[in-house]
């Protein structure tokens, strides 16, 4: 099924299946098909809430998840589309607060589908005029949107005047679609990674950036001087630091000495700091100081360095082990998960890894490999994955399950201190369900 998705409510199966038919799997770049569905059901997007739309390689979904709620601890309704959803499809939409209701759900995908079935749009371009949709007939107070793939072609950058827009860690990945060739596109791959997020900046709106390399700050830069666009990178404008044990966080309007976030990982400072300098460069809605220190600890984002809790699954091992579940697959990921495990955990680890086919392993075991105890490769349901030969070059005991399920039976004999399942997001979807520890 396209992109995994699946309801246990056959109303909204049914659009599904009827997706999939039209759909096959195929991501598909460009805003053509995307502008005449919406021209079809009353052009949505253009009577939305103030929209905060935000691109990058790693930290999209964090740093959504951040302005949410910061939004929310201020007392606003937010709208949040983001993907993919890990066990129900419907936690790619979120309503005021709530994620979409099936009944409501299975008649969108219908209006969408029998507006667009001629226009053969993709799974995503129909899910985003859905989610649009939703959106434009809800009331709420913003709409976080989070770019699927890329910026500057992707179906979410068919909204024409956001009140922000933000761009997170950048790296490679995706390198079948945003790095083929294509005339006045930069060569250099990193600087084109560069050069197709910042596609979605827009005249007079704020964009605010992360740090990068310079050939990639200046890629961005040129693209929104292009475009009229206001850019404020961070290290100039606005920037933040840890010290004394909180985010300290200052731009022109002052300073902001904040808790730490509750998600784990250092990597989480900076997507906490991205959002703040995102809400502070608007002047839609308006946020206190107290909202953002609680948004801090409000602050929910399943399957980036999520423990696990007691259930099925985790209570499959001592109650002394702790299991760490993380859907990153690429180099940036890679990096945030040594880096946490180095200053986190003394212990090594043993790695329970379920990787796509079209994904790196070296991206995920070289920057661990020094942490690493055993690797027990497992597969992805309803994927193409990497089966065991692909990580015997690894300096650990590497052996192979049919599920996590007897990934955990075999490790718990061995005791471990600490569990790590990573690999795919697709695989951490399953992970979540089976422990029953579903998304809300």
């Amino acid at each position: 099924m396209a992109d995994g998705a699946r309801s246990d409510h056959p109303a909204v199966q049914k659009q599904l299946d009827r997706l999939s038919l039209l759909s096959p799997g195929r991501d598909v770049l460009g805003l053509e098909r995307i502008s005449a569905i919406m021209e079809r059901i009353g052009n949505p997007h253009l009577q939305l809430p103030p929209v905060f739309h935000v691109a990058g390689t790693n930290g999209k979904g964090s740093t959504c998840a951040f302005l949410r709620a910061a939004i929310e601890a201020e007392g606003l309704m937010a709208h949040v589309y983001s993907s993919p959803h890990l066990v129900r499809f419907n936690e790619r939409i979120r309503l005021a607060g709530e994620l979409i209701a099936d009944d409501y759900l299975a008649a969108l995908l219908a209006r969408i589908l029998d507006a667009s079935a001629d226009i053969n749009p993709s799974f995503f371009e129909a899910t985003t005029a859905a989610a649009m949709l939703a959106f434009a007939e809800t009331p709420a107070d913003a709409c976080v949107l989070e770019v699927g793939l890329g910026g500057r072609l992707d179906a979410t950058n068919i909204v024409p005047a956001p009140t922000v827009t933000g761009i997170t860690a950048l790296g490679i990945d995706h390198e079948a679609f945003l790095l083929s060739p294509e005339e006045g596109a930069p060569a250099n791959p990193m600087v084109r990674i560069a050069w197709e997020k910042a596609g979605i900046a827009k005249s007079e709106i704020p964009l605010l950036t992360q740090k990068y390399r310079d050939n990639m700050v200046a890629a961005i830069a040129d693209h929104a001087a292009s475009v009229k666009a206001r850019h404020y990178p961070r290290g100039k404008k606005w920037d933040a630091a840890i010290y004394d044990d909180q985010l300290h966080y200052r731009d022109d309007q002052g300073k902001l000495a904040l808790p730490l976030p509750a998600l784990p990982g250092a990597h989480q400072l900076d997507n906490a700091a991205l959002a703040i300098a995102m809400l502070r460069h608007q002047n839609k809605i308006e946020i206190s100081d107290a909202a953002y220190r609680a948004a801090m600890g409000w602050v929910k984002w399943p399957a980036r360095l999520q423990r696990l809790s007691p259930g099925p699954l985790q209570n499959i091992l001592s109650k002394d082990t702790q299991t760490w579940l993380d859907g990153g697959h690429n180099e940036n990921a890679g990096e945030a998960l040594a880096n946490h495990f180095k200053d986190n955990i003394d212990d090594s680890i043993h790695l329970v890894i379920g990787m796509l086919a079209n994904k790196n392993p070296a991206a995920i075991i070289r920057p661990l490999a020094r942490k690493i105890a055993s690797i027990t490769v497992v597969p992805v349901e309803g994927h193409d994955a990497h089966d065991m030969a692909s990580f015997t070059k690894s300096n650990v005991p590497v052996c192979q399950a049919p599920d996590s399920e007897h990934a955990l039976k075999a490790l718990a004999k061995r005791r471990p201190q600490t569990v790590l399942i990573a690999g795919s997001l697709y695989l951490a979807g399953t992970i979540l369900e089976a422990n029953r520890q579903l998304p809300d």
